[in-house]
């Protein structure tokens, strides 16, 4: 039996029952309180503990499946590479890659994840401006299908290794639009100060070098303006123009371009955001790159799996301080980081069934980690809660775990992974012997 919670008065953010209303994931249970799909949270808790990330693969599903058909329903080419970074666990990685998805990678470590979950590296694309020769040498063996190229010296050390190898680099031109996506400062990537990509006007005299290059095999160009982008279509529009301008000015040199590499971005709403849909992108890259006749390729991950994922997290207390009521959780910042780094908004529901009458009053909700910016929200109308009582913190799927660190000598939590109604641990627990297992001492220490 679902029943709603109650609207929290004179707030400014999104009631517990919108938030839920908004999460097709989450329901709330008369008796067994918050569910993801159809296993409640309480029961997650009691038989793994917390803190604790829980994935649905029920939503993992439905996103993939709601942008492909986007994509198709453009009448595009079009491919999707899921950007590994967001979140690299193995079960996330299966799920993904069973309906259909390639990868998009940043680092060996990723190649050898998402081919260890049956993604092959012959439906990879290996981005990023700091690849050694190491890891270029690496993705070459295995086969990858794309390596996006950052730089003038990139290319070089590209080259080198192929030339080595005997084989053709299949290589793309990350090319930096100067488009503002209007995003945080720290993900925005586009832009003409952004470490990322090839300044636009050095596309077209780096890209004819490039084709003259020993092992390399120009197929394209790529871009990737920002991350979270939620400001309308604008900037993705402005940034595919200046792509499909570069594919006319490229073909007039009779250079080769086999498809293009729009990026990813698209973001979610965390809080009351308006978030573009998949079938504006979709209209954006159509309207922009549809008539120049390639495929195009996409590399989603925050949207696909942001809302897939819940922190959950038990009370250790609460405090009443001079002027401000804390609840302190034992999921920190060393777990969850987006709110300390990005200053970002995360909703945050009590799982208990009673909360739904319960009376709201404004809360700090933080971690026990030694840092002020260990805070996950402030001034949020909750009920008054108890050491054990329950909160999952919403849209945590992407940046979440992957960005956790073991700060504080504090374990790496557990992963958990819900479809439909089963429930199974993906990742175990660390424990305080695992942080000291690695460690070694000098002889002269040892004794």
């Amino acid at each position: 039996m679902a029943t709603a919670l109650p609207i929290a008065p004179d707030s400014a953010d999104p009631t517990f029952d919108e938030l839920l209303a908004a999460r097709p994931a989450l329901s709330l249970h008369a008796r067994d309180g918050l569910l993801v799909e159809e296993v409640p949270l309480a029961r997650i808790a009691a038989e793994y503990g917390t803190p604790t990330w829980v994935y649905s693969a029920g939503t993992l599903r439905r996103r993939f499946r709601a942008l492909k058909a986007a994509l198709e329903g453009a009448g595009l080419q079009a491919s999707i590479h899921y950007a590994t970074k967001a979140n690299d666990n193995q079960a996330v990685l299966r799920v993904l890659r069973a309906e259909g998805a390639g990868a998009d990678i940043v680092s060996a470590g990723e190649l050898r994840a998402t081919m260890a979950a049956g993604i092959p590296a012959g439906e990879t694309v290996f981005s990023g401006v700091g690849k050694t020769l190491e890891e270029i040498r690496f993705a070459l063996t295995q086969g990858i299908f794309q390596l996006n190229a950052e730089s003038v010296e990139e290319i070089d050390m590209i080259s080198a290794v192929a030339s080595e190898m005997g084989v053709k680099a299949p290589v793309s031109l990350r090319v930096n639009p100067d488009v503002d996506a209007r995003t945080h400062a720290k993900i925005t990537t586009g832009k003409a100060e952004n470490k990322f990509g090839i300044a636009y006007d050095d596309a077209l005299p780096l890209y004819t070098r490039m084709a003259s290059l020993p092992g390399i095999r120009p197929i394209g160009i790529a871009t990737h303006i920002g991350s979270q982008i939620t400001d309308g279509m604008s900037a993705y529009r402005a940034a595919y123009a200046r792509l499909a301008e570069m594919v006319h000015a490229l073909r007039a040199h009779n250079l080769p371009v086999e498809r293009v590499d729009c990026g990813g971005g698209l973001g979610i709403p965390y809080r009351d955001e308006v978030a573009p849909t998949p079938e504006a992108l979709a209209g954006a890259i159509k309207a922009t790159l549809g008539g120049l006749g390639i495929p195009v390729m996409l590399e989603p991950g925050r949207w696909l799996v942001g809302p897939a994922g819940f922190l959950l997290a038990s009370v250790v207390l609460q405090k009443r301080g001079a002027a401000r009521r804390f609840l302190v959780l034992d999921a920190a910042m060393n777990d969850l980081l987006r709110p300390a780094m990005y200053e970002a908004w995360h909703g945050i529901v009590p799982v208990s069934p009673l909360a739904r009458t319960a009376a709201l009053s404004s809360a700090d909700i933080v971690g026990p980690v030694c840092e002020s910016g260990d805070t996950f929200a402030k001034g949020r109308l909750m009920p008054e809660m108890v050491p054990g009582d329950l909160v999952a913190i919403l849209d945590a799927g992407a940046y979440g775990a992957v960005m956790s660190s073991t700060y504080n000598a504090r374990p790496l939590a557990a992963e958990v992974l819900v479809d439909g109604a089963r429930a199974a641990l993906v990742r175990v627990r660390q424990t305080h012997e695992d942080l000291l297992a690695s460690q070694r001492l000098p002889e002269w220490l040892a004794g």
